[in-house]
């Protein structure tokens, strides 16, 4: 397998589906220190030279005191290829080990999402990037309907809420097992974060259980995100969807989506 190849034709697929990318936008990478980003960020410099479309490409790190290392070989590596990086300390996460250190993932979200606004803006771009592969969105599937009830996952495209920013994540077809074997092989430093070392939590029994199924059925990722996309609303119990008075006329049976509606961002080899 050709691996540069499949994923680029996996994120050319994302990004011309869900329109991510638009003639000139200026994207800013999140880089974590990870395989995922540092994947996504190398995929996208490769399509910001050879998509049919202009756009920029930069990147950018938090810190937020979590690296289990320190984060300059990221740096390093970036700059040594002529790729704009910036890196910020950001203070009030900072200081958030100090006064709450058993605060919760949901506060440093907020924490990160200030943050990160704050340097797209410094940047100048309107488009932020994330790293979340088809694992995350997965993973993110299943935790909202067994743990919270709702059918829900992870947005591909959305937007910040005064509509400044456009948030994309182009990985979402692209699984962590490819990602991993892209890093290693491209010599990218990981610099892992203490949050994903985590045992115990809802996260890291989803991925045992997937683990375990894979096994038997290893196409499993892909047949949750292909039924993210095809969603038959009148064969589940929200009542705001049910024709309970049958008057309306019966449901159609999803169909796949016409290709044609979503050309995708062909990137020459």
């Amino acid at each position: 397998m050709d691996l540069e190849k499949t994923i680029l034709r996996k994120v050319g697929e994302a990004v011309g589906r869900f329109r991510m990318i638009r003639g000139g936008d200026r994207v800013a990478v999140a880089v974590s220190g990870g395989k995922d980003s540092m994947t996504l960020l190398e995929s996208l410099l490769i399509l910001e030279q050879r998509a049919p479309i202009d756009f920029t490409v930069c990147a950018f790190t938090i810190e937020q005191g979590k690296f289990l290392a320190p984060i300059q070989p990221v740096g390093e590596y970036l700059r040594a290829r002529g790729i704009d990086w910036t890196y910020v300390q950001d203070t009030p996460s900072l200081n958030l080990l100090t006064d709450q250190p058993d605060h919760g993932c949901d506060l440093c979200s907020r924490y990160r999402r200030r943050a990160v606004y704050e340097i797209a803006r410094r940047l100048g771009a309107n488009v932020i990037a994330f790293g979340h592969t088809a694992d995350d969105f997965c993973e993110s599937f299943l935790r909202n309907a067994m743990f919270t009830g709702r059918i829900s996952a992870l947005p591909p495209v959305a937007w910040s809420s005064k509509r400044e920013f456009r948030l994309i994540r182009p990985l979402v077809y692209v699984t962590e097992e490819l990602t991993r074997a892209y890093a290693s092989r491209a010599g990218a430093p990981v610099i892992p974060c203490g949050c994903s070392q985590k045992t115990g939590t809802v996260r890291r029994t989803l991925r045992d259980i997937f683990a375990e199924l894979e096994k038997e059925h290893p196409f499993l990722k892909e047949t949750l995100l292909a039924a993210m996309g095809k969603v038959d609303t009148s064969r589940l119990l929200d009542t705001r969807f049910l024709d309970l008075d049958g008057e309306a006329a019966p449901a159609q049976p999803p169909t796949d989506v016409d290709s044609a509606d979503f050309p995708l961002i062909s990137i020459n080899p």
